[in-house]
């Protein structure tokens, strides 16, 4: 299968390394997909708890830039990141020593907080860790080999990560509270994977000075974000797509599982029974569009993510009111809900490569990782608020006005990815 792709030794070595830490990060994801439905309905979080968890998610990639420049001085990326994967997950095994239930200790917001705590502080990670991975990849695959390789390891990914969901899901079914001895082994295999992910071959550009200091250099890389955006066109409109897109994503998520515990009455074996349907149609997808990523406009390519994510919605609110339902052994399964994450699987296939590596298209391989950090950085500022107002407004217009203001703001998106495609903007491919 691999070798009609004729990689290179370096590549070969990079893909194994590759695999692995996809096969570990499995099954940290998978153990993670239920973790806002652990905070609902093992702990009883508040609906703005639940929105805050998510938040944390990926507000913390708002300082991308900023990191980013960080990451070119430092001559060491491998060590950084064994340092960053320590502190950010070792915490996880603080909730070792969490309750096994609400009535000990009488203090419950006080777990609650620290949850969020351990959290916040795992997501830390993630501005360094996410274009460390690209720029590693990228500096290591042929450019035409890029998205097959990562479509394969997101694929593997996929795999391990709905087994794991699907046996979690179980677990907590049995007991609600096994992620006080799940999560901290988790803690283990994420200090792992970052170590496996280190020894992937780097080497910084040879002759590189820096001739400013770091407050400087942070500045100029402020602007030279506002300049990528400013004069890249094509990338411009296609974060302006990915900004609406996000606020959908972003409003609707913690809603979606406050909806399925306080709407649909989900127990966690049918949350993983969604969960891996989903996973198993994106396994199938990944390779297809892996490939099919390197042959269209990334801007065509969203169009496909964003109407799959609008399906998703669509469908998911209409279960409200088309409550039809089968139950399978303690599966929960609404026939709406099926169409649902068809429609989510086919989002997830196309995102999982399209929110990764999709900015990577508009730009030269050197500039890979800035444009990254510049996508990321969005991600986190559009974080600051659309998963609290997406709370905000179920409290006030209720499910089916939040889920109704998603699909506006991803019909938007939609069109405007069309209409960018037919202006007169020349799409500068990476390695071009």
């Amino acid at each position: 299968m691999f070798k009609s792709l004729q990689l290179t030794a370096k590549e070969n070595n990079t893909f194994r390394l590759h695999l692995v830490y996809s096969f570990i990060e499995g099954i940290i994801e998978g153990v993670l997909a239920l973790n806002e439905f652990i905070l609902v309905k093992s702990l009883h979080g508040s609906n703005y708890q639940i929105g805050f968890l998510f938040q944390f998610s990926v507000i913390v990639l708002i300082f991308s830039f900023i990191f980013n420049e960080v990451l070119k001085r430092i001559a060491n990326k491998k060590k950084l990141i064994r340092i960053v994967g320590i502190l950010t997950r070792l915490p996880l095994i603080i909730l070792f020593f969490f309750p096994r239930s609400l009535e000990t200790g009488g203090a419950v917001n006080i777990y609650h907080y620290l949850f969020l705590m351990i959290f916040l502080i795992y997501f830390l990670a993630r501005p360094l860790i996410f274009p460390t991975i690209n720029l590693f990849l990228k500096n290591n695959y042929q450019h035409r080999n890029f998205g097959k390789l990562y479509s394969y390891a997101t694929s593997l990914n996929k795999i391990i990560m709905l087994i794991t969901t699907f046996l979690f899901g179980l677990i907590l079914d049995t007991d609600h509270f096994a992620f006080t001895y799940i999560y901290p082994a988790i803690a283990v295999l994420g200090i792992l994977s970052i170590i496996i992910l280190s020894k992937i071959e780097y080497q910084n550009p040879k002759g590189q000075v820096f001739n400013k200091n770091l407050s400087e250099a942070i500045n100029d890389s402020f602007k030279n974000m506002l300049n990528i955006l400013k004069f890249n066109k094509p990338y411009r409109d296609f974060e302006i797509g990915f900004m609406l897109y996000g606020f959908a994503w972003m409003s609707t998520a913690a809603v979606i599982v406050i909806f399925f515990d306080k709407v649909l009455e989900l127990n966690y074996s049918s949350v993983a029974f969604y969960k891996n349907g989903y996973n198993i149609i994106a396994i199938v997808l990944l390779p297809y569009f892996g490939k099919l990523l390197g042959k269209i406009d990334p801007r065509k390519f969203a169009v496909i993510t964003f109407s799959s994510l609008l399906v998703y919605i669509f469908f998911m609110g209409l279960t409200q009111y088309y409550k039809s339902v089968i139950i399978i052994w303690d599966f929960k399964i609404y026939y709406s809900l099926i169409f649902s994450f068809i429609g989510y699987g086919i989002f997830a296939a196309t995102m999982a490569l399209l929110w990764s590596i999709g900015s990577a298209y508009f730009c030269k391989d050197q500039d890979a990782g800035s444009y990254q950090s510049v996508h990321l950085s969005l991600t986190g500022l559009r974080s600051i608020v659309a998963p609290l107002i997406g709370v905000y407004f179920l409290e006030k217009i209720g499910y089916t006005g939040t889920f109704g203001l998603a699909i506006l703001s991803l019909s938007i998106a939609i069109i405007l990815m069309l209409f960018s495609m037919h202006r007169k903007y020349k799409t500068t491919k990476a390695g071009n």
